[in-house]
Protein backbone atom coordinates (compact mmCIF):
# COMPACT_ATOMS: atom_id res chain seq x y z
CA UNK A 1 0.00 0.00 0.00
CA UNK A 2 2.70 2.19 0.84
CA UNK A 3 3.36 2.74 -3.07
CA UNK A 4 0.31 4.88 -2.98
CA UNK A 5 2.68 7.69 -1.82
CA UNK A 6 5.30 6.80 -4.00
CA UNK A 7 7.11 9.16 -7.05
CA UNK A 8 4.16 9.36 -9.12
CA UNK A 9 2.30 10.83 -5.89
CA UNK A 10 4.72 13.14 -5.58
CA UNK A 11 4.40 14.47 -8.83
CA UNK A 12 1.07 14.97 -8.22
CA UNK A 13 1.19 17.10 -5.17
CA UNK A 14 3.35 18.86 -6.84
CA UNK A 15 2.11 19.31 -10.26
CA UNK A 16 -1.31 20.42 -8.12
CA UNK A 17 -0.09 23.07 -5.70
CA UNK A 18 1.49 24.61 -8.43
CA UNK A 19 -1.49 25.57 -10.09
CA UNK A 20 -3.18 26.17 -7.05
CA UNK A 21 -0.50 28.32 -6.15
CA UNK A 22 1.62 30.25 -8.60
CA UNK A 23 5.01 30.94 -6.24
CA UNK A 24 5.11 27.18 -4.94
CA UNK A 25 8.22 25.76 -5.39
CA UNK A 26 7.86 22.40 -6.99
CA UNK A 27 11.78 21.24 -7.56
CA UNK A 28 12.43 22.07 -3.72
CA UNK A 29 9.29 20.37 -2.57
CA UNK A 30 10.22 17.43 -4.84
CA UNK A 31 13.75 17.03 -4.04
CA UNK A 32 12.84 17.36 -0.34
CA UNK A 33 9.52 14.72 -0.58
CA UNK A 34 11.48 12.18 -2.35
CA UNK A 35 15.09 12.25 -0.17
CA UNK A 36 14.63 9.04 1.96
CA UNK A 37 11.08 8.33 1.08
CA UNK A 38 11.71 4.85 -0.77
CA UNK A 39 12.94 3.67 2.71
CA UNK A 40 9.48 4.78 4.65
CA UNK A 41 6.52 2.17 5.18
CA UNK A 42 3.19 4.52 4.44
CA UNK A 43 2.46 5.83 7.33
CA UNK A 44 6.11 6.81 8.20
CA UNK A 45 5.52 8.15 3.75
CA UNK A 46 2.62 10.26 5.19
CA UNK A 47 4.50 12.17 8.05
CA UNK A 48 7.64 12.50 5.98
CA UNK A 49 5.40 14.20 3.09
CA UNK A 50 3.65 16.34 5.24
CA UNK A 51 7.42 17.51 6.50
CA UNK A 52 8.24 18.32 3.49
CA UNK A 53 5.00 20.38 2.21
CA UNK A 54 6.03 22.36 5.87
CA UNK A 55 9.52 23.44 4.07
CA UNK A 56 7.54 25.12 1.52
CA UNK A 57 4.33 26.52 2.46
CA UNK A 58 3.86 29.92 4.28
CA UNK A 59 4.50 29.07 8.22
CA UNK A 60 1.12 31.11 9.08
CA UNK A 61 -0.87 28.21 8.77
CA UNK A 62 -4.24 29.83 7.81
CA UNK A 63 -2.39 31.02 4.98
CA UNK A 64 -1.37 27.80 4.32
CA UNK A 65 -4.64 25.85 4.86
CA UNK A 66 -6.17 28.97 2.33
CA UNK A 67 -3.62 27.79 -0.16
CA UNK A 68 -4.00 23.88 0.28
CA UNK A 69 -8.13 24.66 0.22
CA UNK A 70 -7.14 25.97 -3.78
CA UNK A 71 -5.97 22.62 -4.54
CA UNK A 72 -9.40 20.71 -4.65
CA UNK A 73 -10.73 22.05 -7.85
CA UNK A 74 -7.32 21.64 -10.10
CA UNK A 75 -6.36 18.07 -8.13
CA UNK A 76 -5.14 15.40 -10.55
CA UNK A 77 -7.32 12.40 -9.55
CA UNK A 78 -4.44 9.84 -10.89
CA UNK A 79 -5.28 6.79 -12.38
CA UNK A 80 -9.37 6.02 -11.71
CA UNK A 81 -8.85 2.61 -12.06
CA UNK A 82 -5.57 2.28 -9.50
CA UNK A 83 -7.15 1.47 -5.51
CA UNK A 84 -4.34 3.90 -4.31
CA UNK A 85 -4.81 7.14 -6.42
CA UNK A 86 -6.26 8.55 -3.41
CA UNK A 87 -3.36 8.16 -0.83
CA UNK A 88 -1.26 11.07 -2.25
CA UNK A 89 -4.03 13.54 -1.03
CA UNK A 90 -3.31 11.90 2.38
CA UNK A 91 -0.36 14.10 3.44
CA UNK A 92 -2.31 17.42 2.10
CA UNK A 93 -5.54 16.44 4.37
CA UNK A 94 -3.36 15.43 7.25
CA UNK A 95 -1.35 18.47 7.15
CA UNK A 96 -4.35 20.18 9.13
CA UNK A 97 -4.16 18.08 11.67
CA UNK A 98 -0.23 18.19 11.98
CA UNK A 99 0.30 22.14 12.01
CA UNK A 100 -3.60 23.53 12.77
CA UNK A 101 -4.65 22.38 15.87
CA UNK A 102 -4.16 25.82 17.19
CA UNK A 103 -6.56 27.12 14.29
CA UNK A 104 -9.62 24.82 15.25
CA UNK A 105 -12.23 26.49 12.83
CA UNK A 106 -10.04 27.20 10.06
CA UNK A 107 -8.88 23.72 10.39
CA UNK A 108 -12.40 22.37 10.51
CA UNK A 109 -13.37 24.44 7.41
CA UNK A 110 -10.61 23.03 5.08
CA UNK A 111 -11.32 19.24 6.48
CA UNK A 112 -14.81 19.98 4.78
CA UNK A 113 -13.62 21.47 1.91
CA UNK A 114 -10.42 18.77 1.50
CA UNK A 115 -12.17 15.33 2.60
CA UNK A 116 -13.92 14.63 -1.14
CA UNK A 117 -9.85 14.20 -1.82
CA UNK A 118 -9.07 11.99 0.63
CA UNK A 119 -11.20 11.08 3.59
CA UNK A 120 -10.10 13.69 6.75
CA UNK A 121 -10.91 10.13 9.29
CA UNK A 122 -7.58 10.25 10.57
CA UNK A 123 -6.77 14.11 10.81
CA UNK A 124 -10.45 15.15 12.40
CA UNK A 125 -9.88 13.05 15.64
CA UNK A 126 -7.12 15.28 17.71
CA UNK A 127 -9.67 17.83 16.91
CA UNK A 128 -12.47 15.85 18.61
CA UNK A 129 -10.29 14.95 21.22
CA UNK A 130 -8.95 18.49 22.17
CA UNK A 131 -11.81 21.00 20.79
CA UNK A 132 -15.02 18.47 21.26
CA UNK A 133 -17.56 20.91 21.65
CA UNK A 134 -16.68 23.01 18.15
CA UNK A 135 -16.22 19.85 16.20
CA UNK A 136 -18.74 18.01 17.32
CA UNK A 137 -21.36 20.95 16.01
CA UNK A 138 -19.79 20.78 13.18
CA UNK A 139 -20.05 17.20 12.89
CA UNK A 140 -24.01 17.44 13.63
CA UNK A 141 -23.77 20.13 11.00
CA UNK A 142 -22.20 17.97 8.02
CA UNK A 143 -24.74 15.21 8.49
CA UNK A 144 -27.01 17.24 6.51
CA UNK A 145 -24.37 18.42 3.78
CA UNK A 146 -25.40 17.91 0.25
CA UNK A 147 -21.42 16.19 -0.44
CA UNK A 148 -22.03 12.25 0.45
CA UNK A 149 -18.04 12.57 1.62
CA UNK A 150 -18.21 15.53 4.27
CA UNK A 151 -21.84 13.36 5.60
CA UNK A 152 -19.81 10.04 5.58
CA UNK A 153 -16.59 12.02 7.80
CA UNK A 154 -19.53 13.12 10.21
CA UNK A 155 -19.93 9.37 11.00
CA UNK A 156 -16.44 7.64 10.13
CA UNK A 157 -14.84 10.77 11.48
CA UNK A 158 -16.10 9.90 15.05
CA UNK A 159 -15.66 5.63 14.98
CA UNK A 160 -14.12 5.16 18.48
CA UNK A 161 -12.24 2.36 17.48
CA UNK A 162 -11.53 3.47 13.83
CA UNK A 163 -8.31 0.99 12.02
CA UNK A 164 -5.41 2.67 11.54
CA UNK A 165 -6.66 5.85 13.51
CA UNK A 166 -6.58 7.58 16.62
CA UNK A 167 -9.19 5.93 19.69
CA UNK A 168 -11.34 8.31 20.91
CA UNK A 169 -11.40 7.56 24.53
CA UNK A 170 -14.19 9.60 25.14
CA UNK A 171 -16.70 7.76 22.88
CA UNK A 172 -15.29 4.00 24.09
CA UNK A 173 -16.64 5.10 27.54
CA UNK A 174 -19.71 6.87 26.56
CA UNK A 175 -20.97 6.38 22.82
CA UNK A 176 -24.25 8.75 23.39
CA UNK A 177 -22.64 11.79 21.19
CA UNK A 178 -22.38 9.70 17.95
CA UNK A 179 -26.08 7.72 18.80
CA UNK A 180 -26.81 11.63 17.93
CA UNK A 181 -25.02 11.42 14.42
CA UNK A 182 -26.01 8.35 13.37
CA UNK A 183 -29.59 8.75 13.96
CA UNK A 184 -29.15 11.61 11.11
CA UNK A 185 -27.64 9.33 8.93
CA UNK A 186 -29.15 5.74 9.26
CA UNK A 187 -31.68 6.26 6.26
CA UNK A 188 -29.07 8.26 4.43
CA UNK A 189 -29.17 8.14 0.43
CA UNK A 190 -25.62 7.54 0.01
CA UNK A 191 -24.24 3.61 0.37
CA UNK A 192 -20.86 5.25 1.17
CA UNK A 193 -22.31 6.80 4.14
CA UNK A 194 -24.51 3.85 4.82
CA UNK A 195 -21.73 1.61 5.28
CA UNK A 196 -19.91 3.75 7.62
CA UNK A 197 -23.10 4.10 10.45
CA UNK A 198 -23.07 0.56 10.06
CA UNK A 199 -19.27 0.30 10.96
CA UNK A 200 -19.73 2.62 13.67
CA UNK A 201 -22.23 0.70 15.38
CA UNK A 202 -20.03 -2.46 14.70
CA UNK A 203 -17.25 -0.55 16.78
CA UNK A 204 -19.79 0.77 19.42
CA UNK A 205 -20.61 -2.88 19.85
CA UNK A 206 -17.67 -4.28 20.92
CA UNK A 207 -17.98 -2.32 23.91
CA UNK A 208 -21.34 -1.56 24.04
CA UNK A 209 -23.17 -4.43 22.84
CA UNK A 210 -26.49 -3.31 24.97
CA UNK A 211 -26.78 0.03 23.53
CA UNK A 212 -26.21 -0.95 19.93
CA UNK A 213 -28.85 -3.63 20.36
CA UNK A 214 -31.63 -1.09 21.55
CA UNK A 215 -30.61 1.14 18.62
CA UNK A 216 -31.13 -1.48 16.17
CA UNK A 217 -34.53 -2.65 17.72
CA UNK A 218 -35.37 1.53 17.67
CA UNK A 219 -34.41 1.18 14.19
CA UNK A 220 -36.17 -1.43 12.48
CA UNK A 221 -39.20 0.04 13.01
CA UNK A 222 -40.40 1.08 9.34
CA UNK A 223 -37.26 -0.39 8.22
CA UNK A 224 -36.98 -0.13 4.60
CA UNK A 225 -34.12 -2.53 2.86
CA UNK A 226 -31.42 -0.09 3.05
CA UNK A 227 -32.01 0.09 7.16
CA UNK A 228 -32.24 -3.22 7.43
CA UNK A 229 -28.66 -3.70 5.93
CA UNK A 230 -27.31 -1.56 8.29
CA UNK A 231 -28.99 -3.47 11.26
CA UNK A 232 -27.31 -6.57 9.65
CA UNK A 233 -23.89 -5.09 8.97
CA UNK A 234 -23.72 -3.38 12.38
CA UNK A 235 -24.37 -6.35 14.40
CA UNK A 236 -21.92 -8.93 12.70
CA UNK A 237 -19.62 -9.20 15.35
CA UNK A 238 -22.42 -9.51 17.72
CA UNK A 239 -23.98 -12.59 15.28
CA UNK A 240 -19.83 -13.83 15.13
CA UNK A 241 -19.45 -13.66 19.11
CA UNK A 242 -23.35 -15.33 19.22
CA UNK A 243 -24.88 -12.82 21.52
CA UNK A 244 -28.19 -14.49 22.57
CA UNK A 245 -30.52 -11.53 22.26
CA UNK A 246 -28.99 -10.52 18.70
CA UNK A 247 -30.53 -13.32 16.83
CA UNK A 248 -34.18 -12.59 17.28
CA UNK A 249 -33.59 -8.95 15.99
CA UNK A 250 -32.53 -10.46 13.13
CA UNK A 251 -35.37 -12.74 12.34
CA UNK A 252 -33.48 -15.52 13.44
CA UNK A 253 -35.23 -18.72 15.82
CA UNK A 254 -33.76 -17.05 19.47
CA UNK A 255 -34.15 -20.50 20.99
CA UNK A 256 -33.97 -23.66 18.11
CA UNK A 257 -34.89 -26.54 19.19
CA UNK A 258 -32.65 -29.32 17.67
CA UNK A 259 -31.45 -32.49 17.83
CA UNK A 260 -27.57 -32.36 17.12
CA UNK A 261 -25.79 -35.85 16.42
CA UNK A 262 -22.69 -37.10 15.60
CA UNK A 263 -20.18 -34.26 14.71
CA UNK A 264 -17.04 -36.57 13.71
CA UNK A 265 -14.00 -34.68 13.23
CA UNK A 266 -11.32 -36.57 10.47
CA UNK A 267 -8.32 -36.55 10.55
CA UNK A 268 -7.85 -35.82 14.96
CA UNK A 269 -3.83 -35.21 14.21
CA UNK A 270 -2.38 -33.41 11.37
CA UNK A 271 0.39 -31.20 10.32
CA UNK A 272 0.13 -27.97 9.42
CA UNK A 273 -0.48 -27.34 5.93
CA UNK A 274 -3.10 -29.69 5.53
CA UNK A 275 -6.73 -29.69 6.17
CA UNK A 276 -9.62 -31.39 9.11
CA UNK A 277 -12.87 -32.00 7.91
CA UNK A 278 -16.19 -32.15 9.75
CA UNK A 279 -19.59 -33.48 9.56
CA UNK A 280 -22.88 -33.31 11.66
CA UNK A 281 -26.05 -33.86 11.35
CA UNK A 282 -29.03 -31.77 12.43
CA UNK A 283 -32.87 -32.81 13.56
CA UNK A 284 -35.83 -30.38 14.16
CA UNK A 285 -38.15 -31.23 16.98
CA UNK A 286 -39.98 -27.90 16.26
CA UNK A 287 -43.50 -28.42 15.01
CA UNK A 288 -42.85 -24.69 12.58
CA UNK A 289 -39.59 -24.16 10.32
CA UNK A 290 -36.55 -22.78 12.34
CA UNK A 291 -34.15 -19.80 11.13
CA UNK A 292 -30.41 -20.90 12.16
CA UNK A 293 -27.07 -19.29 11.44
CA UNK A 294 -24.37 -21.87 11.46
CA UNK A 295 -20.95 -20.79 12.51
CA UNK A 296 -17.91 -23.04 13.69
CA UNK A 297 -15.07 -21.81 15.72
CA UNK A 298 -11.21 -23.62 15.74
CA UNK A 299 -9.81 -22.94 18.86
CA UNK A 300 -6.28 -22.34 18.30
CA UNK A 301 -3.04 -22.92 21.03
CA UNK A 302 -1.66 -19.78 21.68
CA UNK A 303 1.94 -19.23 23.54
CA UNK A 304 0.79 -19.18 26.67
CA UNK A 305 -0.16 -22.87 25.79
CA UNK A 306 -3.97 -21.89 26.16
CA UNK A 307 -6.50 -21.80 23.57
CA UNK A 308 -8.32 -19.21 22.26
CA UNK A 309 -11.54 -19.33 19.09
CA UNK A 310 -11.30 -18.04 15.97
CA UNK A 311 -14.87 -18.09 14.64
CA UNK A 312 -15.90 -18.93 10.78
CA UNK A 313 -19.15 -18.24 9.11
CA UNK A 314 -20.36 -21.84 8.12
CA UNK A 315 -24.45 -21.90 6.66
CA UNK A 316 -27.40 -19.50 7.14
CA UNK A 317 -30.69 -21.78 6.19
CA UNK A 318 -34.28 -22.93 7.36
CA UNK A 319 -35.07 -26.16 8.54
CA UNK A 320 -38.65 -27.73 8.25
CA UNK A 321 -40.75 -29.41 11.16
CA UNK A 322 -39.26 -32.98 11.89
CA UNK A 323 -36.35 -32.51 8.92
CA UNK A 324 -32.92 -33.90 8.98
CA UNK A 325 -29.91 -32.17 7.80
CA UNK A 326 -26.43 -33.86 7.08
CA UNK A 327 -23.52 -30.82 6.98
CA UNK A 328 -20.24 -31.43 6.34
CA UNK A 329 -16.99 -28.98 5.86
CA UNK A 330 -13.48 -28.91 5.24
CA UNK A 331 -10.83 -26.65 6.94
CA UNK A 332 -7.53 -25.93 5.84
CA UNK A 333 -5.19 -24.90 8.13
CA UNK A 334 -2.11 -23.52 6.73
CA UNK A 335 0.39 -20.96 7.36
CA UNK A 336 -0.69 -17.56 6.99
CA UNK A 337 0.76 -13.98 7.91
CA UNK A 338 -1.47 -13.02 10.61
CA UNK A 339 -1.25 -16.12 12.93
CA UNK A 340 1.63 -18.02 14.26
CA UNK A 341 0.61 -21.58 14.71
CA UNK A 342 1.54 -23.55 17.98
CA UNK A 343 1.50 -27.30 18.51
CA UNK A 344 -1.13 -29.18 20.37
CA UNK A 345 -4.77 -29.49 21.23
CA UNK A 346 -6.83 -27.78 19.20
CA UNK A 347 -10.63 -28.09 18.51
CA UNK A 348 -13.50 -27.53 15.95
CA UNK A 349 -16.73 -26.02 17.75
CA UNK A 350 -20.55 -25.66 15.99
CA UNK A 351 -22.26 -22.32 17.21
CA UNK A 352 -26.21 -22.74 16.18
CA UNK A 353 -27.75 -19.29 16.66
CA UNK A 354 -24.61 -18.24 19.01
CA UNK A 355 -25.05 -21.39 21.37
CA UNK A 356 -22.69 -24.09 20.98
CA UNK A 357 -24.11 -27.93 20.29
CA UNK A 358 -20.63 -30.04 19.82
CA UNK A 359 -16.92 -29.55 20.37
CA UNK A 360 -14.22 -32.10 19.09
CA UNK A 361 -10.89 -32.13 19.90
CA UNK A 362 -7.85 -32.32 17.17
CA UNK A 363 -4.05 -32.81 17.55
CA UNK A 364 -2.03 -30.03 15.40
CA UNK A 365 1.66 -30.57 14.82
CA UNK A 366 4.31 -28.47 12.83
CA UNK A 367 6.80 -31.28 11.46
Amino acid sequence: MKDGLGEAAVQRIAASLSKAWKPFPADTFSAAALNGLEELELKERVQHLIQALHTVLPSDFPEAAAILIKIKPVWDRGNPDDNLAGFAAWPIVDYISEYGLGHPETSLAALKELTPLFSAEFAIRPFIINHFELTFQCLEKWTADPDEHVRRLASEGARPRLPWGQQLPQFIADPSPVFQLLENLKDDPSEYVRRSVANNLNDISKDHPQQVIAVCKRWKKGAGKNRDWIIRHATRSLVKTGHPKIFGLLGYTENPQLNFQSLEVFPLEIQLGEAIEFSFKLHSTHAEPQSIVIDYAIHHVKASGKTAPKVFKFRTLEIGPGETMELSKKHAIRPITTRKYYPGEHAVEILINGKTFGRVDFTLSLN
